[in-house]
């Protein structure tokens, strides 16, 4: 049994970080961390929780909380975790990050995608991208977990397959995303707010979307090169989900690659993974099918007019995106089963 501790509990992320942990019985949660909304009780602020969650929201400075629990999962905003986390805390509790960070390696690219300079470059070079189904080994390892963003998670196990394959032409990914509208977290902003959202599609963070250079990173480091793509996210008005439309040009010698290759080529790279379902040849993912769960769904089409790639994938935002592949990391981290608490099928409908 393990102690942990939950930062930003009110919030999406934290809400479900409780959700899924109320059915792990290795994990004890011990702390529930809270700032506007510190002081007061967890089922007054989320109402679906009554009678589960009455304790007190508190407001600890992060040492104590370290030396109190064995993990933190801290569901804050970017640029908090930056300012005050040190190696002496790392010593005593294992952090997993659902924040940006630590998830880039370049901390350049901090100022020119989240607008700060990062104040802990040497923590950032520590820390472990926790994309759990390709970096298993490290993460077991680590005390500093950068849990990926919901957009890179989605995009990177759709396009890495092929990519890691050799597949693809690497200067021609071009990514659609749609996500729903908790993805922009809880807090009021205009741009969320029902009369602005219903009934509406819209693009948003053209050319310079903050989630760009996570991608580009993972991507780089599958193929070995840099990779330069072209990223367009659009908002759409539903609660939750992701769902990601890769195209990429076939490489000159894959031209004739047929249907059933691709097929294998998908299947066998995810054959030991738990939670990435391939769905059959052709068929496309839709979010209603992992709503609540973290499944990802993936599949692939080929495009043999045009010589091009179509890959595919779904996932729910807040919990394959953000708080299930926190857990799930945590399952890795600490030894337990993978799948621990994570093992519930899609809600329906």
């Amino acid at each position: 049994m393990i102690k942990v501790a939950v930062l930003g509990t009110s919030g999406y992320g934290g809400a479900e970080i409780l959700r899924i942990l109320n059915a792990h019985d290795e994990v004890k949660l011990n702390y529930f961390g809270a700032n506007t909304q510190s002081g007061q009780r967890i089922d007054k602020s989320l109402g679906h929780f009554y009678k589960h969650f009455d304790s007190i929201m508190d407001n600890k400075d992060l040492e104590s909380v370290c030396e109190e629990n064995d993990c933190i999962l801290a569901a804050t905003p970017h640029d908090f975790l930056a300012k005050i986390l040190t190696k002496d805390m790392l010593k005593k509790c294992v952090i997993i990050d659902l924040s940006a960070d630590f998830r880039l390696k370049n901390a350049k690219k901090y100022e020119e995608y989240y607008n700060f300079t990062h104040p802990n470059i040497s923590l950032l070079q520590d820390s472990v991208y926790g994309l759990s189904e390709l970096y298993r080994d490290s993460i077991k390892e680590a005390n500093l977990i950068a849990n990926p963003g919901c957009y890179p998670t989605c995009s990177t196990l759709c396009i890495a397959p092929f990519l890691k394959h050799g597949i693809i032409d690497k200067k021609s990914i071009i990514i659609d995303a749609k996500s729903g509208v908790s993805g922009a977290g809880r807090s009021t902003k205009l741009d969320n707010l029902f009369c602005e959202v219903h009934e509406n599609v819209k693009a948003y963070g053209l050319i310079n979307h903050r989630h760009t250079a996570e991608i580009e990173q993972n991507l780089s480091i599958i193929s070995n090169s840099e990779i330069i793509l072209s990223f367009t996210p659009h908002l759409i008005p539903m609660n939750r989900g992701i769902l990601i439309t890769a195209y990429a040009q076939l490489e000159s010698k894959y031209e004739s690659i047929t249907e059933k290759e691709l097929q294998e080529i998908l299947t066998n790279f995810y054959a030991n993974s738990y939670f990435i379902r391939v769905l059959e040849y052709g068929v496309a993912p839709q979010t209603r099918w992992v709503k609540g769960s973290n499944f990802v769904d993936v599949s692939v089409c080929l495009d043999k007019r045009n010589k091009r790639l179509i890959m595919m994938g779904a996932l729910d935002n807040l919990v394959k995106g953000a708080a299930g592949q926190a857990i799930q990391n945590l399952n890795i981290r600490f030894g337990f089963i993978e799948h621990k608490a994570l093992g519930q099928l899609p809600l329906f409908p």
